[in-house]
């Protein structure tokens, strides 16, 4: 049986007396798209912090692709291969899309930044931010001001980004947060192209792309995992339904 590419083991986090993680463990199998629901204040996007190391659990380990990465900073993590994306949409508004992920493909090829060039004027870098940007649906707008993108297609490109950094395993942090229903739809139909290329961390409140997407869901309750299974399976859990699905699925 394959091992997990990356796993949790008994993690807490508080702050001060607020208790985040709760002794939380769960695994990321090769290939598999794990989504992680649950309402508003659950834990999710402090557990994601967790995994990709920009705060550090109070105690538990976190193991991936074979490695402890408990105490790794961010960026060595990100050497591993575990990319993320925000929340929050975090590009350059004044760079081309072309230009944002270029540089990420420069800093994932640890040259120096040479803010003073086009990085996306090398051919090293053109050519497979490109690549990226076609994966992710945004070739028509390679060279197009980031700024002036749609809002889904800022979130778009910030896939393009991740994709840039030639991941491991991908964590997103709603991705679909603030997209209308077709940019919705557009996004859920890249991550189901994405599927299988590596393993995918989805946090999302939107339970139409959830349910539509995730091989296993995990659900959050109070920095706890209340249920965790197939999507079949966590419908229909009446403390699933009794807790979030009840009212996310009205």
């Amino acid at each position: 049986m394959a091992e997990p590419v990356l796993r949790l083991e008994n993690l807490h986090k508080r702050f001060g007396a607020l208790v985040v993680t709760d002794d939380l463990s769960l695994d990321v199998m090769p290939g598999e798209l794990h989504a992680v629901i649950g309402p508003n204040g659950a834990g999710k996007t402090t557990l994601i912090n967790q995994i990709s190391g920009l705060i550090a659990p109070d105690a538990g380990a976190i193991s991936f692709a074979g490695h402890d990465i408990t105490a790794l900073p961010t960026h060595a993590r990100a050497v591993l291969g575990l990319a993320r994306s925000f929340q929050i949409t975090s590009i350059l508004p004044d760079f081309s899309a072309l230009e944002n992920v270029a540089l990420a493909v420069q800093a994932r090829a640890g040259s120096s930044f040479r803010f003073f060039a086009r990085a996306a004027d090398e051919a090293g870098l053109n050519e497979p931010a490109l690549a990226a940007l076609a994966d992710v649906g945004l070739s028509d707008r390679a060279h197009m001001p980031a700024g002036r993108l749609s809002h889904g297609e800022k979130r778009a490109l910030e896939l393009a980004i991740a994709l840039a950094m030639e991941p491991r395993i991908l964590l997103l942090d709603e991705p679909m947060a603030g997209t209308g229903r077709e940019e919705s739809a557009r996004l859920t139909e890249v991550l189901r192209r994405l599927k299988g290329r590596f393993p995918i961390v989805l946090v999302e409140h939107d339970m139409t792309a959830v349910f539509a997407l995730a091989d296993r869901i995990s659900v959050l309750l109070y920095g706890r995992i209340l249920a965790s299974g197939p999507p079949a399976q966590v419908r229909a859990d009446p403390r699933v339904v009794e807790a979030y699905l009840g009212e996310e699925m009205e």
